[in-house]
This record gives C-alpha cells, sequence and structure tokens, in this order.
C-alpha cells in the first residue's frame, strides 16, 4: 500500500492561509527555516529559549488568575494554587521547571556561541545583547521565587536589599525604588516587575538580538516541553515553609544560579566587591569578549587562548556554584558557623584555580589541535568510502505502528492518572507523550525526506547473445 505523504486537508490549507497571510505582516522581518532532517540542537537553542519564554508567559498568565500579590496573602495563595485549584499543581511546576530552562539554555546558547565563534561574524550588538539579555532573565527568575514569600524567598530578599544598599551613591536610590519601605511594598513591586517590566525589557532585547533567519525544528520543541514536563513529574517543586518573623529561619540556600554570589558572600567580605562589583567584571568581561578576541578562525582549536579562558571561567562557576550549595553537616556548630565559608581558603582555592585551569586547558587544546593533524593526515591515506547504514522501508512501518500503539496507551494513562489525582505522575505522563510525539515527528521527516530521494539507477547488465536459429544461420562459404 503507497501513502501519499503530500496530501493536504482543511486543516493544514487553514494554517497556510495563516502563514501566507502573516508574511503580509512586521513578521516578514524574520524568516523562519523548517529543517527537512534532524540538526544538532545547539545551532538553535536562541530559538529554544525564546519557545521556553512563550511557555512561561502562558504559564505566569494562567497563575495570575490566583496569584495575590499581597504580604500576608502571598504565600497562601500559592498553597491554594498548589493544592486546591485544578491543575494548579501542573501549571505551577510547569512554570517553576521551564522559568530554570530558560535560563540554562540562555547559559549555555551563550557558551555555544562563545566556543563557536558566532559572535566573530560581525554580529556584536547581537551578542551583547544577548549577554544583557542573559542577566535580565536571572532577574526574572529571581524576582519569580521571591513573589512566593517563604523563608528562601526572603534569604534572597535580604541579601538583594544588603547588595543594592553597598552601591555607592545611587545604593539607596535603587534600594527604595525596588523595595519601597520594605516588607509591606516589595511584593507588589516585585510582582510589578515580573509580570511587566522586566517581560517588555526581555521582548525589546529579542526584537534586537534576535537574527534574520530563525531554525525552528518542531521535534526539538516538543522534546524540549517534554522535557519540562518530566522534570516535574520527576521533581515537583516544594512550596517551602512560609515565612515568619516569630520563627527562626533555617539553613536554606537560593537557586542554583545564584548560589555562585551566594559563595561570595558567605565568606563575609566586603558586599560590594564580592556580589556587586566581580560579578559585574564577569559579565562586562564577557559582553567584551568580541572586541577582544582578534583570531581569525572560528573552530575553539584555532583559538586556545580564548578557549582556555572561557573554559577556566566554567571551572570557577562550577566550583562557586557547588561551595554555595555546601553547608557543613555539622549541627553542634552554631547556624552563622555553619553559613561562614573560611575566605583564606576559599579565595586561595580560587586564585590557583586560574592558572591551572587556564594552563591544563591551554595543553589540551593544543594536543587536541595535533591530534586533528594527524588525523586528517591518516585519513587522507585511507579509504574514502563509508557503508551507510539505512532502515528499510519495512522496519519503518512497524516502528511507526509501534509508536502509534504506544502512544495511544500514554494518553489514554496521562488520562487516568489526572482522574485518579496522581497529579505528579500525569504530568510525567504528559513529558512523555511530548517526547514520543517529538520521537514521532522525526521519524516522519526522516521518511518524507527518505520519500524525496531519487533511486540511482543500477547499471545496465550486457546482454547476453541470442542463439541463432537454423532458418538465420549465415551460409558457410562454399
Amino acid at each position: 500500500m503507497v501513502v501519499s505523504l503530500k496530501r493536504r486537508n482543511g486543516l493544514v490549507d487553514f494554517f497556510y492561509w495563516i502563514w501566507d497571510g502573516m508574511e503580509r505582516t512586521v513578521f516578514i522581518g524574520t524568516k523562519f527555516s523548517f529543517p527537512a532532517r534532524f540538526v544538532s540542537p545547539f545551532g538553535f537553542l536562541g530559538m529554544l529559549t525564546f519557545v521556553i519564554f512563550i511557555i512561561l508567559g502562558i504559564t505566569g498568565a494562567l497563575l495570575m488568575f490566583y496569584y495575590q500579590p499581597i504580604l500576608d496573602r502571598a504565600w497562601d495563595s500559592v498553597a491554594k494554587i498548589n493544592d486546591t485549584v485544578p491543575y494548579g499543581f501542573m501549571i505551577r511546576n510547569i512554570h517553576y521547571h521551564a522559568s530554570n530552562a530558560m535560563v540554562l539554555l540562555a547559559v549555555l546558547h551563550m557558551y555555544y556561541q562563545y566556543f563557536s565563534g558566532r559572535y566573530k561574524i560581525r554580529n556584536e550588538i547581537i551578542w551583547v545583547t544577548g549577554v544583557v539579555l542573559g542577566t535580565v532573565t536571572i532577574l526574572e527568575a529571581f524576582t519569580g521565587y521571591d513573589i512566593i514569600f517563604s523563608e528562601r524567598a526572603e534569604l534572597a530578599i535580604s541579601i538583594a536589599a544588603s547588595l543594592t544598599n553597598s552601591m555607592p551613591v545611587v545604593g539607596p536610590t535603587i534600594r527604595d525604588a525596588m523595595f519601597g519601605s520594605g516588607f509591606a511594598d516589595f511584593i507588589l513591586r516585585f510582582y510589578t516587575m515580573h509580570v511587566f517590566l522586566l517581560p517588555i525589557v526581555m521582548l525589546g532585547l529579542m526584537a534586537v538580538h534576535m537574527p534574520r533567519f530563525l531554525v525552528f525544528d518542531v521535534p526539538m520543541v516538543m522534546a524540549i516541553s517534554g522535557a519540562i514536563f518530566l522534570t516535574g513529574g520527576v521533581f515537583p517543586v516544594d512550596l517551602g515553609s512560609k515565612f515568619e518573623p516569630t520563627v527562626p529561619p533555617g539553613i536554606t540556600v537560593p537557586e542554583w544560579y545564584l548560589t555562585g554570589i551566594y559563595a561570595f558572600l558567605r565568606t563575609q567580605y566586603d558586599k560590594f566587591v564580592t556580589g556587586v562589583l566581580w560579578p559585574g567584571i564577569f559579565i562586562v568581561a564577557i559582553a567584551m569578549t568580541p572586541f577582544i578576541d582578534r583570531y581569525k578562525k572560528f573552530s575553539w582549536k584555532d583559538r586556545p587562548i580564548v578557549t582556555a579562558f572561557g573554559i577556566t571561567g566554567i571551572t570557577q562557576v562550577m566550583v562557586t556554584t557547588y561551595w554555595g550549595f555546601y553547608i557543613t553537616p555539622d549541627v553542634t556548630k552554631p547556624l552563622v558557623a555553619r553559613l561562614v565559608i573560611d575566605p583564606i581558603f576559599f579565595y586561595l582555592i580560587m586564585l590557583l584555580l586560574v592558572p591551572i585551569g587556564f594552563g591544563f586547558s591551554y595543553m589540551m587544546i593544543l594536543l587536541a589541535k595535533e591530534s586533528e593533524r594527524k588525523a586528517k593526515l591518516a585519513a587522507s591515506k585511507g579509504p574514502h568510502k563509508a557503508s551507510p547504514i539505512n532502515l528499510s522501508g519495512k522496519w519503518i512501518n512497524w516502528l511507526i505502528i509501534g509508536l502509534l500503539a504506544f502512544q495511544v496507551y500514554l494518553n489514554i494513562a496521562a488520562y487516568n492518572a489526572a482522574l485518579s489525582g496522581m497529579k505528579n505522575f500525569a504530568l510525567f505522563l504528559t513529558g512523555l507523550i511530548l517526547m514520543v510525539f517529538a520521537g514521532l515527528f522525526h521519524l516522519y521527516r526522516h521518511g518524507l525526506n527518505e520519500a524525496k530521494k531519487i533511486p540511482t539507477p543500477s547499471p545496465a547488465e550486457p546482454e547476453s547473445p541470442k542463439p541463432l536459429d537454423s532458418k538465420e544461420s549465415p551460409s558457410l562459404p562454399q
């Protein structure tokens, strides 16, 4: 049975009508590319970050129906969303994990651009706006978990207030603008920044940062969405304890993207230097990379100094992040003593990491470059063809049938789980469904791409000589 892959129905025609209409608007300024085969997700991490931004906007708008930005009602309203509102638990989990995913994708996108040298293609403005956009993304996530006003949020708010107040000249003004008269005002102000001011700034930066041509890979979008759902099902977000001024606070740490700064602050050195100046220098150094990098080539192996500095920076971030999470397990010590990090030991380790990390990275890059040269030399003397591995049409059909059956089963299982109240399990199954859809879509795309290929004709076989008939036999010479 032959099935046409080019058949269009009314729904497909409707989407084409919308697409054609949008091309007559300002939407024409951006061209979307839908790849016909699998491409590496690293090439469009920025697009995936934008997709997560849309998911955050949708889930955040739904949460706004029930959240109350009032000091004595904030935590209770989130608890109501979590425990009472239909599907509120799922929406909050999606929103929380999507927030972490957006920060992670933004960081991965930045480092991919850094190590691949994409910023060298005359797009310094795109790179600088991307660094600023990443910083604003962290601020957006920071204000999001602060408005819950849990014990964890209170710690973050206290640290942010002390950091802004430590800034010379403009510090007190920024503190008053962000926090107002204290806890009575900050929730409403943070809420305004989280749902309006910072998203507006992010959209403006995205308008400048996004290139004209974007790659929109449907399976990868479904896969990243499914991964968020899966994470929410496996690691449901904890509401945390409500902040009570009369109750002594417990030991808590901020989100993972802020624990590096938290580690510096725990050394009890000057707050402005550790919490404002050094992170600011780090951000400015990253933003200035296109103007400092003078290498002509793009490969990370051809830019050893820049690459080594990038690896050293990642090492520093990883070490400080781990240190921000680490708390002395000795419960006999006072709370403050368990949180304080020995500044001499801490800064000595951080200083030693710079020459050791840079020297080791630089040496390994040179070895990788030499290994690549030898591999190319060996390949030039070896065989030039490789045997491709292709699935037959029969196996592809059976795989499609199996995936479809598994898809139906997962839909039924997710529906039954939702009815039975297994909220996190239902979220897990929903994420699994999206990831199966992603695999199914990619498989369909692969079959569509294979169907377009023109089969190579086999070489013509030489015709065998026909036997001579007795009537056609040539006469022998007499």
